[in-house]
């Protein structure tokens, strides 16, 4: 560790001659990390020692070492990264593109969401120990803000700055105006291909009221719905997902989900041209790309649906079972696993991929894996948050 302590005392020492410019001149942050000596460490050893370190260190805080070899120079960075790998052969959430890539196959990667009322915030944690009152590693926050049509929840890497305008922006859930179906929009493209719906503040990009560089893009990665309870019967919800950027073929033996390996730098290049005055025709195109999935569109997606819970005669009450992660009954509480609409049923239909359960005034458990993300699983659970009359 005298290595790691070494790269610190050099890494600070470096930081104190970073120069910052306003305005129209580029902030030069690490520049001088470039030249560290360092960098100039034999490939071989270098890697060596970084085998080492990621070898070593399992769990966090310490696995803090890993991200900080990362950060020393280009090249440390680099082999870091062929080095470290992603949570679905790991089961380790290391760098923040980490939430945005699939969790483990053969086990739930488990967390927990606390919800602070007041402010209406909600923030997703990596959960260290099987304890479900451990500290935690931060992994994204959600802040609900509620509009006259709908509801938006903003999701960021930072516990602080939630707003479209950061460079930390992630993605958002939509709700309608019933709180029955929801869209999941990722802040950058899931995988080549992806469908762009325009929004506003891609217009404020366009405008230039934001900084060019944030990632403002609306990628529709998901589908929510839940069922309309028309007869106004008591009883649990029954919700589905249609996860449009994930193959349906993603949940059977050797399926491959598309996994982003880098956050982008998006600029204004990359988004079309859109007028801030719509017309019919443009409002009737954007919610064409931005409405639910029907008929043969959603063939070849993965669909989730809840796992219909049993009734228990003698707690009267609708039973399903969390393995002891969920300790308090809730309307909110769901297991989901791979609907067999796309194909014939087979028992990777009965694995659960996601759970979502109560265990405190405001915490929850949150336990998801392979095929889809933390960043996809956090989104799904935020839209059992909100208010379903329609539904219960």
């Amino acid at each position: 560790m005298a290595i790691i302590r070494n790269i610190i005392e050099d890494m600070r020492s470096r930081s104190q001659r970073v120069v910052v410019v306003e305005k129209e001149e580029k902030v030069l942050v690490g520049d001088g990390l470039r030249q560290s000596c360092w960098a100039n460490m034999p490939q071989e050893l270098l890697r060596e020692v970084l085998l080492r370190i990621e070898a070593s260190e399992d769990t966090w805080p310490p696995r803090k070492n890993v991200v900080a070899c990362a950060g020393v120079c280009r090249n440390w960075r680099v082999i870091t990264k062929e080095i470290v790998k992603k949570p679905e052969l790991s089961a380790k959430i290391t760098f923040p593109i980490s939430v945005k890539q699939p969790g483990q196959r053969e086990n739930l990667l488990q967390c927990f969401i606390k919800r602070n009322r007041s402010t209406q915030t909600y923030y997703l944690f990596l959960s260290l120990t099987s304890s479900l009152g451990d500290d935690g590693k931060f992994l994204l926050a959600a802040r609900k803000s509620r509009r006259p049509t709908c509801t938006d929840y903003i999701i960021s890497l930072d516990a602080d700055d939630m707003s479209r305008g950061s460079n930390t922006y992630v993605g958002k859930l939509r709700s309608n105006f019933l709180g029955t179906k929801f869209t999941i929009y990722d802040g950058q493209p899931p995988h080549t291909g992806a469908r762009f719906t325009k929004s506003r503040s891609t217009r404020l990009v366009n405008l230039k009221q934001v900084s060019p560089k944030v990632p403002t893009g609306n990628y529709p990665v998901a589908h929510i719905s839940y069922e309309l309870n028309v007869l106004g019967s008591r009883g649990p919800r029954r919700m589905h997902c249609v996860m449009d950027s994930i193959p349906s073929s993603s949940i059977e033996p050797g399926g491959v989900a598309p996994t982003q390996t880098e956050f982008s730098l998006n600029n204004i290049e990359m988004f079309p041209l859109f007028p801030f005055f719509r017309s019919k025709s443009n409002r009737v195109m954007e919610n064409s790309l931005s409405g639910p999935l029907v008929g043969n569109q959603k063939d070849g997606l993965l669909v989730l649906k809840n796992k219909a819970p049993r009734w228990h005669e003698q707690l009267q009450c609708w039973c399903l079972n969390f393995h002891g992660r969920v300790t308090v009954a809730s309307v909110k509480n769901f297991q989901l696993v791979a609907s067999a609409e796309n194909g014939t049923a087979g028992p990777e239909h009965d694995r659960i991929i996601l759970q979502f359960g109560k265990v405190g005034k405001d915490l929850f458990t949150m336990d998801y894996r392979y095929p889809i993300s933390a960043f996809q699983a956090f989104a799904i659970c935020l839209s059992s948050f909100d208010t379903k009359i329609a539904c219960e």
